[in-house]
């Protein structure tokens, strides 16, 4: 009989990790009635964001999260709707490898 203690292993993911960051897209860079902005893969960000990433009503939170707020600002400025916000997050879940799928943007178009 083998006594093995449960919790004694330990795996080290850190290569794994790095190898899967680095498989990520690039930042995706988009321009929507003359403003610009960029984007980084959604799996690349950080965990605390994640949380509200997908929930339509904490996108101009996320936006000014990574953006900065004179680039929300920009987007005030430039009329962004409603509909261009759900374009943004469909168009940033493909180009960064999601299935838009399961988000509450795609549930809503």
């Amino acid at each position: 009989m083998t006594s093995k203690t449960v919790g004694t292993e330990v795996v080290d993911l850190n290569a794994l990790a790095r190898q899967r960051r680095d498989a990520l897209p690039k930042p995706t860079t988009f321009n929507l009635f003359d403003v610009e902005f960029t984007l980084p893969p959604i799996k690349s960000l950080p965990f605390e964001l994640q949380e509200r990433v997908g929930d339509l009503d904490n996108t101009v939170e996320v936006l000014k999260d990574l953006l900065g707020q004179d680039k929300v600002r920009e987007m005030y400025a430039a009329g962004y709707t409603f509909g261009d916000l759900e374009l943004i997050a469909q168009e940033w879940q493909k180009r960064s490898g999601l299935e838009s799928g399961e988000s509450q943007a795609s549930a809503a178009s």
